[in-house]
Order: C-alpha cells, then sequence, then structure tokens
C-alpha cells in the first residue's frame, strides 16, 4: 500500500489512475444516461460476488456522458474492501484505529528523556493541519464562472431512482462555519438540483450544519423566535408552517435577508471525501482528519464569493449561500434505506459561483438496498473510530454494524461484562453519544462472542435472553430517514441484553457452559486432517 510510502494522493485522478494500475477500475466506453441507467450499471456492480473476497466489483469510470459530450463520472469508487483500504492508503483498517488509540491514550511521560520521544508524535499532529495556498496554485480555479455563466445544469448530475424529485449532488463535501466558534464543518448532505443556480441542502436537524445555521438564526431574530421554531426553520418537519407564522412578519422579513455562507467541494481525494462522512469529535475539523488519513496536510485555497476556504485540488467546487428562513420541498430521493426518503421542507443554496479544473471529472454514489457503496464506508467508519466509542466506554471490545442495518438500525456490541446491569449501562451510553443516538437496534454480547460472525451472534441471542426480561425500550431522537417512527425525528429504540445473566441480575438457575472441544484433541486431528482426504 502507498502508506508505507507515505505518498498521499494529491486528488481524485491521481487516485483514478491508481485504481487503473491496481486493476481495480472499469473504463466505460459505450454512451450511459446519467438519468436512471449509471445508477442501474453502478448497483448491479456494487452486488457482484455479494458474500465472497471479491465482493463489491470494480470501480467505474463513465466515458461518454449522455448529453453531456466530454464529461466523466466516477462511481463506486469505494466499493470493496481492498478499495477501502487502497483509498486511505493502508493494509488494515484497524491498524488506522491503533494509530488513534496512540494520539487519544499516549503513553505519560515519566523523565525528560520519554518526553523528547514524544516530540516525534506532537510533530505528527501538527502536520495534520491544512495548507493554505496561492490561488494561482490551485487546480479547482482553472475556470472560474460567475453571473450568467454560472449553470448547474452543465454538470453530469444523476437522476438514481425512478420516483426520485429530481437530478441529485450524491457525494458532494458541504463546508460551512460555526458562527460561534468560526470552526469549520465538511459534512455530506444531498443536493437536490432545481434549477441552474439553487439545489437543496439536505440538513437534517441533528447534523452539524444544521446547528450552524439555528446559531445564525438566534443571533439574527434576537429572541423572537421560540427553539421550536429554529429548529423547524433549519430542517423539513409538519410544523415549519406554523413555526413561519409564530414569528413576528418584521422579524422574519429581517432573518430572509439573512444569508449563511456554504461552499461544496465535489471530486476531492478519497481521504477528504471520506472525512466528510465521519463521526469528528465535536473540536475537531473534518479537513484535520483528512490530514491525519492522509500523512499530509491538505491543500485549501480561499473561495472567490465566499469567506471559507474549499480543497485546492477538488474537481468542482460550488459557491454560495443559503438565505436563513427560506425553505422548499426537497425530495423524494431513493435512499440508503432500501425506501424512498419521501417529500420535505429544507433550505435552498443558492450558487454564486462555480469554479473547475480543466474537463473536470464528477464523482456520484449511489445508495439504496444494501450492500452498496456506502456500506464499505460504513465498516471503515466502524473500524476507524472504535477507539472513539471506547474512550467513551471503555468495556466495549467490540462493535459492527451490519450493511442490512444501514448503519443506524443495528448496532452489535461486545462488552467485558463487570457488574449486574452492565449491558443496558451500555446501550443508554451508546444513544447517548453523537450520531449514534439513532440506533434503533443494540445486541449485546459477551467479550468472547465474535461480534462480526452473525449466524454466532444469532445463536448466542436466541438462547441467551428471555425476552421479557431482557429487552429494553426507551423513547428518543431517530434519524430523519426512519419511515416506520411513531413521529418524524421521534420514536422508539430497542436494546437486547444477549450476555450471560448473573444471580446479581435476579437469575437463580445454573447457567450452562457452551460446547468446546478439548485442546488436545483438536490439535491431535489438525495434525492427521491432511491424512483423512476429506478436503
Amino acid at each position: 500500500m502507498r502508506q508505507e510510502n507515505k505518498l498521499a494522493y494529491n486528488d481524485l485522478r491521481d487516485w483514478i489512475n491508481t485504481l487503473h494500475k491496481a486493476g481495480e477500475l472499469k473504463r466505460i466506453a459505450v454512451e450511459v444516461d446519467p438519468v436512471l441507467e449509471m445508477a442501474e450499471i453502478a448497483d448491479r456492480v456494487a452486488k457482484m460476488g455479494r458474500g465472497t473476497s471479491k465482493a463489491g466489483g470494480p470501480a467505474l469510470l463513465f466515458e461518454k456522458v449522455k448529453g453531456y459530450p466530454g464529461a466523466r463520472v466516477l462511481m463506486n469508487q469505494f466499493g470493496s474492501e481492498r478499495r477501502m483500504k487502497l483509498a486511505l492508503e493502508t493494509n488494515s483498517l484497524d491498524a488506522i484505529a491503533d494509530r488513534i488509540r496512540i494520539l487519544l491514550k499516549p503513553d505519560t511521560p515519566t523523565g525528560l528523556l520519554d518526553k523528547l520521544k514524544m516530540l516525534p508524535k506532537l510533530a505528527e499532529v501538527g502536520a495534520f493541519f491544512p495548507k493554505l495556498i496561492s490561488p494561482k496554485d490551485a487546480s479547482c480555479k482553472q475556470v472560474i464562472l460567475r453571473g450568467a455563466d454560472i449553470d448547474l445544469n452543465r454538470i453530469p448530475v444523476l437522476k438514481t431512482w425512478p420516483y426520485d424529485g429530481g437530478r441529485f449532488i450524491t457525494l458532494p463535501c458541504v463546508i460551512t462555519r460555526d458562527p460561534k466558534t468560526g470552526k469549520r464543518n465538511m459534512g455530506m448532505y444531498r443536493m437536490q438540483v432545481y434549477d441552474s443556480r439553487t439545489t437543496g441542502m439536505h440538513w437534517q436537524r441533528q447534523k452539524v450544519a444544521a446547528e450552524h445555521m439555528r446559531e445564525r438564526l438566534r443571533a439574527t431574530s434576537e429572541g423572537a423566535a421560540s427553539a421550536v421554531d429554529l429548529m423547524a426553520l433549519t430542517a423539513g418537519g409538519t410544523a415549519v408552517a406554523e413555526s413561519l407564522e409564530s414569528i413576528p412578519h418584521v422579524t422574519l422579513g429581517r432573518i430572509r435577508n439573512e444569508r449563511m455562507e456554504v461552499a461544496v467541494a465535489i471530486g476531492t481525494d478519497p481521504a477528504t471525501t471520506f472525512s466528510a462522512i465521519v463521526p469528528a469529535p465535536p473540536d475537531v475539523e473534518e479537513y484535520i482528519i483528512s490530514g491525519f488519513l492522509r500523512q499530509k496536510p491538505l491543500e485549501l485555497v480561499k473561495a472567490e464569493t465566499v469567506d471559507l476556504e474549499v480543497p485546492a485540488n477538488a474537481e468542482y467546487i460550488l459557491e454560495g449561500y443559503v438565505e436563513l428562513g427560506e425553505l422548499r420541498t426537497e425530495g423524494p430521493f431513493g435512499d440508503h434505506t432500501g425506501f424512498y426518503t419521501m417529500q420535505d421542507d429544507y433550505p435552498v443554496f443558492h450558487v454564486t459561483c462555480i469554479t473547475h479544473r480543466h474537463d473536470p471529472v464528477y464523482a456520484a454514489t449511489i445508495v439504496g438496498k444494501p450492500p452498496m457503496e456506502d456500506a464499505w464506508m460504513g465498516k471503515a467508519v466502524e473500524r476507524i473510530f472504535l477507539p472513539l466509542m471506547q474512550l467513551t466506554l471503555p468495556e466495549i471490545r467490540d462493535v459492527n454494524l451490519p450493511a442490512e442495518g444501514v448503519f443506524h438500525n443495528l448496532m452489535i456490541v461486545s462488552i467485558r461484562k463487570s457488574y449486574a446491569g452492565h449491558a443496558r449501562k451500555v446501550m443508554n451510553g451508546i444513544w447517548a453519544m453523537g450520531q449514534a443516538m439513532f440506533t434503533k437496534c443494540i445486541v449485546v454480547v459477551d467479550e468472547d462472542c465474535d461480534v462480526h460472525d452473525i449466524p454466532e451472534v444469532v445463536l448466542r441471542t436466541t438462547n441467551n435472553i428471555d425476552p421479557e426480561r431482557d429487552i429494553q425500550f426507551t423513547l428518543g431522537p431517530v434519524d430523519s430517514l426512519d419511515h416506520a417512527s411513531r413521529l418524524p425525528n421521534y420514536g422508539s429504540k430497542m436494546g437486547i441484553d444477549a450476555t450471560r445473566k448473573w444471580k446479581a441480575e435476579g437469575f437463580e438457575r445454573p447457567w450452562p457452559p457452551m460446547l468446546t472441544m478439548d485442546p488436545g484433541v483438536k490439535s491431535r486431528v489438525d495434525a492427521m486432517w491432511k491424512q483423512l482426504g476429506i478436503e
């Protein structure tokens, strides 16, 4: 892997060249329509080899896009375990987790020599911070479009499912700034293209960008709107109209003349794109996460029309603003749950400038019934950020977010159980932890259970529980994409304690041991296995 030579990918094109050399890229020379056809091809490829070591199919570079002469579209770039490792330049995702552990819990220096030994680690952390470069050196500014030249319809944006409300930008790195702290955030939120200059901005109310917008609204409305009003103004919901009516007309008019600056990068190097989906700690910018993964600082450049810094080597940069208080219907959208997310009202992004490279490559993805490309991205997040969960809940030994659970519907957790009720403590701890609060079902097993061995987990769970006693229900926030919850963004969650039960938990019967063969017998059979001629 490239990490051994510490050569970070400079940009998306460097990454494409690496995919080609590694035999991981399929160039499509046949003309393909970005409306549905590309999505259908990518969906079939994502499901190739399912259940085998070759699952995921190749990355796809469409070189003849119907209706867009000269355009190219990259899809399925992260769509296998091998490519995910290649993207992050590592032989093991757990190796990145180990690096995070060292940063989170460095050995305490006991003397001068130990302190000196820590200096390289501190220098390494410093090397993660982004680097601002001159606009003349930024390839994302090779073409600059303003005024009448702005036209989103010239970009080969995909429509991925038949009943989608339109074409959606599906792999954007959306950049905002916290109005209180100045900290930048980079998140990935789908964007429905409405016309040549505007898109939707799918800022679910629990997302960081939505909180940035609420902070702007709080400052602008001068207390006239309640917290509920502010929540409704920044994301969809049935109470939007009522909330707007509850704000005094003069205040609402003032809000609607206020703008929040936004920039969007499309087609960045793979580590930067991946950084936009990670659950970064609140005080750590995604640009630093990118630098950490790349082992090299990310190069940034000042945007043309907004006060934000953007990835200098991105294929496209969209600059603009969201007008506070302005909402528009967005959706439906075929989502990663395997169902359509229905229409709702979301903020509107107005484009003030588009910059791009010469002959830009448009990067896109499709989400839908798993397994798909995002399943491999989610698995990487699971492995890499396990240490952050363990920092809060050190009893956790491992976690598994099965692709079929679409990240937020099922989490399997193994723990080192130390006291009665320990599994329930872990459930509640997870529900109190950032984006993990949306987890619909949590299954807790003992540390000797491999959470990635689903047959073993099912065996343990179905045998170890008394349903009435060991299943816990609670109410709280749920993912906006959950179509089954009793209310939008609010519903019930379930925890299953599938650990061995203790007497201290009121279990008076003897707990039987699991079946295991004598180690000596296993060794003797191992020695004679080839002679048996069974395989």
